[in-house]
């Protein structure tokens, strides 16, 4: 029997590679054959593991696979080329043999992360295209990650595409001003990666561990490049690392999450936690602090246990607000009013949120009347939540919290 999640986790790595490396040839120009050749290369996959097994190195597998069929679409346009048009016949006279290396792939990636990031394209487009080519999203996992729906997506990436096929190649030059201006929409790029693996809006498994260690690995990526400048790189990377330290305890056994106050914090890994400082000390060089910087700050005060740290947790969501205001800071800056001043408190600022349509938004002021000693109103705003709750997971976490409000009463 094959094994899904390690299936799903070599498709995800490998599909960003092998687009980034077939663009080289193809150009943005041609992009959706080169999706149309990794596709391929990923059926082959299914259809020969699901037979002999995964392989012992899949990834070699696949990169020779896609090779085989760049060739073979190269010997079809040859062979027919009094029948096409004459641009494909020029560029089947351009061809170039091609061998998927790693130095290959990570040249070919660093041009296509800032590529798709091009000015030319809205923040939602970018965002769209780039968690399709670079992480191999489907359209239900980029309309979720976006808080958006899969009609809207599509247009996006449509449009999106089209724009792109004006650049021959990914070969495009690319100024010291070109990579900064476009760096904060990269960046942000890989945190949604990350929080997608962090707290999974698609699938039922909460946790998708090879999601954060994509979104880490292409962060240290970033932070070698000497192309921008990295404080804000390594502020972001120092953000997935603390949150990264409490993956292993947040899972119950069940496979539910816990609750950070219920957690075994001698599970939180403290090497990620240590690496985690060692990238914020990098990163706080800098002369401006982004929300990232602000964010791994917030993230290094939850793996530690000092008297007023909620304090500080707090005064840092306030400053983050002002930087940048999004509805989940501001949840979360409800939790941090409640540990750090009072749960009346908490619960009169989250009110005002009024976000009526959000699962999350209710399971806050569940847990805010909990911490209040409210019982009925922790019983009514779970009851709320069960009735938008799409996730069966989260419908088990949500009824385990109901029974234990219930027995109160």
């Amino acid at each position: 029997m094959i094994d899904q999640q390690k299936l799903t986790e070599i498709f995800k790595t490998e599909y960003s590679n092998l687009i980034a490396v077939l663009s080289n040839y193809y150009g943005l120009k041609d992009l959706q054959l080169a999706e149309d050749i990794v596709s391929e290369t990923f059926l082959k996959a299914m259809k020969a593991w699901s037979h002999k097994g995964i392989p012992q190195y899949p990834r070699a597998w696949l990169r020779k696979v896609a090779q085989n069929l760049y060739y073979e679409d190269y010997r079809r346009l040859k062979n027919f080329k009094d029948k096409i048009s004459k641009e494909v016949a020029n560029r089947s006279e351009e061809f170039e043999s091609i061998e998927i290396t790693e130095k290959l792939i990570e040249d070919s990636q660093l041009r296509m992360i800032f590529l798709l990031c091009h000015p030319e394209l809205n923040r939602e487009a970018q965002l769209c295209i780039a968690l399709r080519i670079l992480c191999g999203f489907s359209t239900e996992e980029i309309a979720k990650a976006l808080l958006s729906n899969k009609e809207s997506v599509n247009k996006k990436l449509y449009r999106a595409k089209k724009t792109l096929q004006g650049r021959i190649s990914i070969e495009e030059e690319l100024t010291a001003s070109d990579y900064q201006d476009r760096l904060d929409n990269v960046l942000r790029v890989i945190y949604l990666v990350f929080n997608e693996g962090y707290y999974s809006s698609t699938t039922e498994e909460n946790i998708r561990n090879e999601l954060c260690w994509e979104a880490m690995r292409l962060g240290i990526f970033l932070s070698n490049q000497r192309h921008f400048e990295v404080d804000h790189v390594q502020a972001l990377i120092a953000l997935m690392c603390f949150q990264a330290s409490r993956l292993k305890a947040r899972q119950s056994g069940g496979g539910g999450d816990l609750r950070y106050d219920e957690q075994d914090q001698s599970q939180w890994d403290q090497e990620l936690i240590q690496k985690g400082l060692q990238y914020l000390k990098m990163a706080s060089k800098g002369e401006r602090v982004s929300k990232y910087h602000l964010e791994a700050t917030i993230a290094f005060w939850h793996t530690q246990d000092q008297e007023g740290k909620w304090e500080q947790i707090l005064m840092l969501y306030n400053k983050l607000l002002t930087l940048e205001y999004s509805s989940i800071i501001a949840m979360n800056r409800s939790y941090a009013l409640a540990k750090a001043q009072s749960p009346h408190k908490a619960i009169e600022e989250a009110l005002k949120l009024g976000l009526q349509d959000n699962v999350h938004y209710f399971c806050l002021l569940a847990e805010l009347y909990r911490m209040d000693e409210n019982i009925d109103l922790e019983i009514n705003h779970l009851n709320k939540a069960l009735k938008l709750v799409k996730k069966e997971s989260e419908t088990t976490l949500i009824q385990r919290k109901l029974e234990i409000a219930l027995s109160k009463v």
